[in-house]
């Protein structure tokens, strides 16, 4: 049996332990059921489950999501208008998501291009390459052909940078100024 300062009480009978419980306006709870003799602690049952679920909504408020975000390409797209979904890939890419690049057939005899939609794709790719890898290579689907890229993994483990106040080394001078006094 363990105490509710977390000390060993060594083996108890179960009766004394809830005596001891009850006594202390505390709860017995098993911890460990299985083992032999099972392991007991006396603690405020309630106030562990809500600090559980509090531990619970912390680790889900600084989880990332990672959402796809598409940029759509034609067959006659010019190279300015590439430079410019480029450059909104590498913003996805920036902040952690993934980019899935589509390439439109809208009409049947574009379809016979296909070789042309790769090679955009592919250039599409090296541009990108900085800030993202394939994901998942260039593949038809339907009347499109698709392709998924992800941020590298050094870009997506730095967090935003943040404007830090330059009154800091000022603080840290007049800090070491009274020290040498």
């Amino acid at each position: 049996m363990i105490g509710s300062d977390g000390e060993q009480l060594g083996i108890v009978l179960g009766r004394e332990a809830q005596r001891i419980a009850e006594e202390k306006n505390l709860d017995l709870v098993k911890i460990a059921p299985n083992s032999k003799p099972p392991v007991c602690k006396i603690m405020d049952f309630s106030k562990f489950k809500f600090e559980q679920a509090k531990k619970e909504r912390e680790a889900r408020r600084k989880q990332k999501t990672v959402d796809i975000k598409e940029v759509r390409l034609s067959i006659n797209i010019d190279t300015n208008d590439i430079n410019v979904k480029v450059r909104r890939a590498i913003d996805f890419l920036k902040n952690g998501d993934k980019v899935k690049v589509r390439v439109s057939f809208r009409y049947g005899r574009e379809i016979s291009r296909s070789d042309t939609a790769l090679s955009i794709l592919n250039d599409f790719a090296t541009k990108v390459s900085e800030f993202g890898i394939v994901d998942r290579p260039p593949k038809m689907e339907g009347r499109s052909m698709v392709m998924f890229l992800a941020a590298k993994q050094s870009q997506a483990e730095k967090p935003p940078k943040s404007k830090k106040p330059k009154s800091k080394p000022q603080e840290n001078q007049e800090q070491e100024n009274p020290k040498e006094e």
